[in-house]
């Protein structure tokens, strides 16, 4: 098969032709397929439908402290809670806070602390005479980006590698004191599947930040979300700081949003005794506990780890074939054209594709016209500018398999079509 660098322009003319007619077809079918965001399927939220028995009007709600999880109290968490998520987290429970639904929201929260409060007695960011600086991985998750946005952070983008960020990059950037963070996404990450490489990890917490106020956001979304029964390993982060007596440089996030239930889970913050102490100093002013109820149902369900394993062993077959689906469909229909690469990743939730420069929107927007929304392109770039246009984010986890298979083929013809279009120009 020749790739499309190597055809003739009568020979892509032809092929373009022939691909609009295929287009067509499928425009024809009036589809409404989804794959923009990573949600699990209604298959995967019906594995914890049994949760919601686990407390009845005869239950006991007294947890292992004493505590009655109806009433008020408890602000860092009940600690049969912070056992649990500490074990996912590969935390130590004394570390941990646990807070409502949404890690997004525990990150989202402390951003705003520092910035309004400041960071162990630092200058709050909104008191600061410049802008605050936020180093962003590329390509990674929206909705990160989308906070230091929201705040007025000048964003930096830092090239993602296999292993990890850029840590040349990143060692460099941090000697400016007005740099106060990095997200981090260590396995898994979105949208590219990357597990941080031991020398990343080790890199990361041997940083020596000029801002004393510079904290990693260290976003274990995908911790136990593995695709296969091989479980890939992250060193962990805190340690590692703490080897590097830099104790206080990471706050750890971690949900059971794609454990459980995305809109009732709970999620928590694992980080150093003093960063804690400076949390919780603020929090007590922001709200009394959060829900014991819903700790003790996750609790109560999952037991331990262990059972915490065996229910992702239950979401990894079903998700596994839509992955391995939109992976054979990609390599059938693109394999050789050398109009881009996608990843094959062993967990999380996404695929990354890269196509040539100056094809994510037209890809993108001759999907949507066909019936199938993705994530918008520039998605995965700070200020949603992607510098080439290339980079796509696919989300296979929530439609059915069929539907799925549906959508990786009209994609892989929005993709030639894309490709072709820039080439003969």
């Amino acid at each position: 098969m020749k790739s499309y660098a190597q055809m003739s322009r009568e020979e892509l003319s032809n092929e373009l032709e022939a691909l609009q007619k295929d287009y067509q077809s499928y425009v024809d079918m009036h589809l409404s397929l989804n794959m923009a965001r990573g949600k699990p399927s209604s298959e995967q939220l019906d594995l914890s439908r049994p949760m919601l028995d686990v407390i009845n009007s005869g239950s006991d709600l007294i947890a292992s402290d004493g505590t009655d999880a109806r009433n008020y109290g408890c602000l860092d968490g009940l600690p049969e809670a912070k056992k649990l998520m500490a074990d996912m987290m590969d935390s130590k429970p004394d570390d941990m806070i646990i807070y409502g639904n949404s890690s997004l929201n525990i990150m989202f929260d402390q951003i705003s602390r520092s910035y309004s409060f400041g960071v162990m007695g630092e200058t709050p960011w909104c008191k600061l005479d410049q802008k605050v600086k936020w180093l962003c991985p590329v390509p990674g998750y929206d909705r990160h980006f989308g906070i230091t946005e929201f705040f007025g952070f000048e964003m930096i983008p830092v090239e993602m590698s296999e292993e990890g960020p850029d840590m040349d990059k990143v060692e460099e950037l941090v000697k400016d004191p007005m740099v106060k963070g990095i997200w981090c996404v260590p396995k898994y990450s979105n949208p590219g599947g990357v597990v941080y490489s031991d020398e990343v990890v080790k890199r990361l917490a041997a940083l020596n930040p000029a801002a004393k106020d510079f904290r990693i956001y260290w976003d274990n979304a995908y911790c136990v979300h593995h695709l296969y029964d091989e479980e890939v390993e992250v060193l962990d982060i805190l340690k590692a700081c703490e080897a590097a007596s830099h104790p206080d440089m990471v706050y750890k996030f971690g949900s059971t949003s794609k454990i459980s239930f995305p809109g009732a889970g709970i999620a928590a913050m694992a980080t150093s005794q003093a960063n804690k102490e400076d949390i919780l100093s603020k929090m007590t002013h922001q709200t009394i506990g959060h829900d014991k109820i819903n700790q003790l149902r996750h609790v109560r369900f999952f037991k331990d780890i262990d059972g915490i394993k065996e229910h992702m062993k239950k979401h990894a077959d079903i998700i596994r074939p839509k992955f391995e689906a939109v992976n054979a469909i990609l390599e059938e229909y693109l394999g050789g054209l050398e109009v881009g690469e996608w990843t094959h990743p062993k967990g999380g939730y996404f695929i990354s594709f890269t196509g040539l420069d100056h094809t994510a929107k037209r890809i993108v927007s001759l999907a949507k016209e066909a019936g199938v929304v993705m994530t918008g392109a520039g998605s995965t770039y700070p200020y949603k500018k992607d510098p080439k246009d290339s980079n796509i984010r696919i989300a296979p986890t929530l439609p059915p398999l069929e539907e799925i298979q549906m959508a990786a083929k009209l994609f892989t013809i929005c993709v030639k079509i894309a490709s072709i279009e820039v080439l003969m120009k």
